[in-house]
């Protein structure tokens, strides 16, 4: 399993809207895509003083499943035009990690 990991920022008055858009618009089109090897998205959201951290973690089956999403680069960060006008900043790049176990309790 691939963890696909990508950070974007917002100032705390864009927090509610970006989330929002997430939810809504951006994550049910990926789902959409129908792409062989993808499972699962998380969301992860954190206050800062001056600005707002979303995280989120994709779950690919294999390398093939990030390219199917993204194309030949799986390093490039998918990010719609919608979102990039709600960010302040984002990954240019997403950060991928091969899961070498996972254990449940």
């Amino acid at each position: 399993m691939i963890k696909r990991i990508w950070h974007g920022w917002t100032n705390h008055e864009n927090a509610d809207k970006y989330e929002n858009l997430l939810k809504n618009e951006i994550f049910p089109g990926i789902e959409a895509k129908n792409i062989h090897g993808y499972s699962n998205i998380q969301l992860l959201r954190r206050a800062h003083e001056s600005e707002v951290e979303f995280i989120t973690i994709m779950d690919f089956e294999s390398w093939e499943s990030v390219k199917a999403f993204v194309g030949e680069d799986p390093a490039k960060s998918y990010v719609p035009e919608n979102a990039r006008k709600v960010l302040s900043r984002y990954d240019e790049n997403s950060q991928h990690y091969e899961v070498r176990e996972n254990r449940s309790y």
